[in-house]
């Protein structure tokens, strides 16, 4: 997938992607402090420490910049996805997302699948 993304990336003409294989749950992501505009956190906060990778997405965002939550819906049965018991809910991410220094924007509504439920987080304007 690595190598496929940046092909895509490639093919589309767009300069500002690198795709990049890191275990960022163990390593970080190799990033700068205040690098990035956006930071997709799909489907990966029922890991051990979800505040640790808030705190990494808070550290290499831009000021504004937001944070995008996506994961499984823990109150029904998805043909796939990590088992129920693991999965967080939309309040536990919103709060360790101000735990992690970030601010609630929204919820969304994902109307391309009933599986999942979103929110956008933002690091402050200003630290």
């Amino acid at each position: 997938m690595v190598v496929a993304t940046q092909r895509k990336a490639d093919e589309a003409g767009l300069t500002n992607v690198t795709a990049v294989l890191r275990d960022f749950v163990s390593e970080g992501t190799g990033l700068a402090d205040a690098q990035a505009s956006c930071a997709m956190l799909f489907n990966i906060l029922h890991v051990e420490d979800p505040v640790g990778l808030l705190r990494e997405a808070n550290r290499v965002l831009v000021p504004s910049g937001t944070a995008g939550i996506i994961h499984w819906r823990r109150d029904l049965e998805t043909p796939r996805g990590p088992s129920l018991a693991i999965r967080p809910s939309a309040e536990q991410c919103r709060s360790w997302g101000e735990k992690a220094g970030l601010e609630f924007v929204r919820s969304e509504n994902l109307c391309c699948c009933s599986w999942h439920w979103g929110m956008v987080l933002r690091k402050p304007a200003s630290d």
